[in-house]
């Protein structure tokens, strides 16, 4: 598998980290403890939306809160989920102090809790429909009847987006949820479904040996990516703080690396009515698939 270019000295310190993390069957994924300042008085929870292996995305993310951590002097812990329906519950739990989510988890309601975003992401942010890259489909009203993987219901581009363009289209289908991007694509290259949900920062993720395998045969629209956002009880002054160690990575070529393997290229500070509010509008509700409370 191959990861997007870091700096050497941050992979070994991923490295050495990893004897601190723990991989697990249950509810979490992976786990580290304290990324950052070790001096802090208290650890912050920072759960991340699990669309990739939670080894590819500890890998990621570590140098990250680590960097970020010893800026704003604060303790992180990493958690990654097992799924995307988990990764839901803990948002509706309240388990998070930050948390990195897809855009239409920002609109949604979490119980109790809400979640404020700080960061996401200038790259246009768009879902995809891939097939084997020899497949005989060209247009996805060709798809009627079959099976399509999507990582989870409320997978905004990746499986929102795309199954209400499929139902506006008449297209009738087979959800199958495979729990991440990386077992949709190779779900579509093994031939267990004709085509696979997923985005494009996924995709291109991946090993050139296995982006050779698919071709995309529908894109949808552009939105704003997935966003970085703290949950409300953290305080103001420690969300502008995280807020502004993560904008000034983006200052120099490591940093900058760094935030594109985490999904934050173009680093850009956001906001919810200006970014996300907007998606309101897309009628996606009865698309959406909530945990049972």
């Amino acid at each position: 598998m191959k990861f997007l270019s870091v700096p050497m000295r941050y992979l070994q310190e991923v490295f050495k980290l990893s004897v601190g993390c723990i991989f697990s069957a249950g509810a979490v994924g992976a786990y580290a403890a304290c990324l950052g300042d070790q001096a802090a008085t208290k650890s912050l929870k920072v759960y991340i939306v699990p669309q990739l292996a939670a080894t590819q995305i500890y890998t990621r993310w570590s140098p990250v809160l680590k960097q970020v951590g010893r800026e704003a002097k604060q303790c992180f812990e990493l958690i990654v989920p097992t799924s995307i329906p988990q990764f839901e519950d803990d948002l509706n739990a309240g388990k998070p102090d930050f948390a990195f989510m897809n855009p239409y988890h920002a609109t949604m309601k979490w119980r109790n809790n809400q979640y404020i975003p700080l960061v996401a992401s200038g790259d246009p942010f768009f879902g995809i429909l891939t097939v084997q890259k020899d497949s005989k489909l060209n247009n996805i009203k060709e798809l009627g009847g079959s099976r399509i993987a999507f990582p989870a219901p409320n997978a905004f581009a990746a499986s929102l987006l795309i199954r209400a363009t499929l139902a506006k289209n008449g297209v009738s289908f087979e959800p199958v949820y495979v729990k991440t991007h990386s077992n949709v694509y190779r779900s579509v290259i093994r031939g267990d479904v004709s085509a696979g949900g997923g985005i494009q920062a996924t995709l291109m993720a991946e090993s050139p040996e296995l982006k050779a395998e698919l071709r995309t045969l529908m894109e949808t629209k552009r939105y704003t990516s997935h966003p970085f956002s703290a949950n409300a009880r953290v305080s103001e002054q420690v969300r502008k703080s995280v807020q502004s160690a993560l904008l000034g990575m983006d200052q120099t070529i490591e940093g900058s690396e760094l935030l594109k393997g985490a999904q934050l290229a173009k680093i850009m500070a956001v906001s919810y009515k200006t970014n996300y509010q907007p998606l309101e509008g897309l009628r996606l509700e009865k698309f959406v698939v909530r945990s049972a409370d």
